[in-house]
């Protein structure tokens, strides 16, 4: 069972980074490929970034393609967001997700039945 807690979350200047982990607490950290999430206020919840169960593999929204980076320690049970050059428009609630299947791609498409509970991330001007 996949059990996801977020963290890393904060208050930054535009321009500023930030890294959020994603533990998963359950045992089958490495049967599945993991997407990032966030959700601004008043907005529909976006797909951010995608991984392979190895890692080798990543996918990027145009939106963070170049300033976010998605990677995993498989060893830790832990997934991370790298986020550089922030801006006031990346403030939202960020999550990660597991797809509902261990055999698909974590793209935009795919079904996630597993979510953390999100970290909030504040980016001022």
């Amino acid at each position: 069972q996949v059990q996801l807690v977020e963290s890393g979350g904060g208050s930054v200047q535009a321009g500023g980074s930030l890294r959020l982990s994603c533990v998963d607490s359950g045992r089958a950290f490495n049967r599945y490929a993991m997407a990032w999430f966030r959700q601004a206020r008043g907005k529909e919840r976006e797909w951010l970034a995608g991984i392979s169960r190895s890692g080798t593999a990543t996918h990027y929204a145009d939106s963070v393609k170049g300033r976010f980076t998605i990677s995993r320690d498989n060893a830790k049970n832990t997934m991370y967001l790298r986020m550089n050059n922030l801006k006031p428009e990346d403030t939202a609630v960020y999550y990660c997700a597991v797809p509902k299947s261990p055999l698909v791609v974590a793209n935009p498409g795919a079904i996630y039945d597993t979510w953390g509970q999100g970290t909030q991330v504040t980016v001022s001007s």
